[in-house]
């Protein structure tokens, strides 16, 4: 008896946390595709890297060097660049 009060204790407490499906909350709406610019950099792939390269307005830039530790974080409106071991350009995309 005293596991099944538990049991139900512990089933109630479970059904407390779970979310309200009738809630009105719409989704969120998905991040345009090209948020940070990259498509209209897509020329500079194959060519060596230099910041000045970088249109004006562009704040949120990630330049990733082989082997360079990032943020596994996604964030559409920020620019990242990865470079080879000779700072050439491999791929611009955004996140």
């Amino acid at each position: 008896m005293r596991h099944a009060a538990f049991a139900l204790v512990a089933l109630l407490a479970l059904a407390a946390c779970r979310e309200d499906d009738t809630a009105s909350a719409q989704p969120a709406a998905p991040a345009p595709e090209n948020a940070c610019g990259a498509a209209e950099l897509q020329d500079l792939v194959g060519k060596t890297f230099s910041p000045d390269f970088l249109p004006p307005g562009t704040e949120k830039v990630r330049v990733l060097h082989p082997d360079s530790v990032m943020t596994m974080d996604f964030r559409s409106d920020r620019l990242n660049i990865r470079l080879d071991d000779s700072e050439t350009i491999t791929e611009i995309y955004c996140g």
